[in-house]
């Protein structure tokens, strides 16, 4: 369940929702996604095939229902994702739906433009 708060924050529009994951993700040094037993879960646009992420567990968990009932959050690092989940996910012609809201709504990025947004964001946090 959300707090009052966090269901603010999942009706911003999807820029706003961009820039609150990104600084979460940088904060907490990780992303969050959805698992079951055969891999991450995906939404399909209607020009990709994407792999949701949002910056915290509860906001995750807030997508287990009906068909993702059976899944479960999984924390990635922000080293791990660099080290291997960005190239992975190029390799598989992927790309992420940056923090997607009830209406499924989202915006979709390539993994090297997260790769670049998350870094940039770093050096913005580690200059302050």
């Amino acid at each position: 369940m959300l707090t009052t708060a966090q269901i603010k924050i999942e009706q911003y529009d999807d820029n706003k929702r961009l820039q609150y994951l990104l600084n979460e993700a940088v904060a907490h040094n990780q992303l969050w996604i959805l698992t079951d037993e055969h891999g991450c879960m995906m939404l399909n646009s209607e020009e990709e095939d994407c792999i949701p992420i949002w910056p915290s567990k509860a906001f995750a968990q807030q997508w287990i229902n009906n068909d993702w009932q059976h899944c479960k959050p999984e924390a990635i690092s922000l080293n791990k994702w660099f080290s291997r989940w960005t190239q992975g996910l190029i390799e598989d012609d992927l790309a992420i739906v940056v923090f997607p809201n009830h209406a499924e709504q989202g915006l979709i990025l390539y993994p090297d433009e997260l790769d670049y947004e998350l870094k940039q964001k770093q050096k913005v946090l580690a200059s302050t």
